[in-house]
C-alpha cells in the first residue's frame, strides 16, 4: 500500500512539472508586415535574448511553430517581433502555459494577440 501512495504521488507531482512549463505554441502572423525576428522572454525579464524565430522569415497569414525547452519556467511571457525595417512590435503578459494558438494583430491600431 505504501508503494503504491509513493507511485501515486510522484506520478502527480511529475505530471505537473510537465504540465505547469508547456510554453508551445502555434505563432499566426496577422499584423500586415513580414516578421524578421521574434523574441519571447519572461514578463519583467528586462532582457529580450535571442532571436527565436525559426524561419527565414515570417509572412503576413502565415504560422510557425515554437516549442520551448525543458528549462524555460514563467507566469508570463513578452512577445516582440521586428520587421525588415527594424520596427519592433511588442504584445505583453502572455500566459503561454495556457495557450495553445496566438495570432498577432491589430485593432484599431492598437497590438492586439488573440489565443485560443
Amino acid at each position: 500500500m505504501k508503494k503504491l501512495f509513493l507511485t501515486l504521488f510522484l506520478s502527480m507531482m511529475f505530471a505537473g512539472v510537465v504540465v505547469a512549463g508547456d510554453q508551445d505554441f502555434t505563432l499566426i502572423n496577422d499584423t500586415g508586415v513580414e516578421i524578421h525576428e521574434l523574441y519571447i522572454s519572461p514578463a519583467k525579464a528586462g532582457d529580450w535574448g535571442e532571436d527565436v524565430l525559426t524561419v527565414d522569415t515570417l509572412p503576413n497569414g502565415e504560422s510557425v511553430e515554437i516549442q520551448f525547452g525543458g528549462k524555460e519556467r514563467a507566469a508570463f511571457w513578452d512577445i516582440m517581433v521586428m520587421d525588415q525595417a527594424g520596427d519592433s512590435l511588442e504584445w505583453p503578459h502572455l500566459k503561454l502555459t495556457e495557450i495553445s494558438a496566438i495570432t498577432l494583430t491589430f485593432v484599431k491600431g492598437e497590438p492586439v494577440a488573440i489565443y485560443e
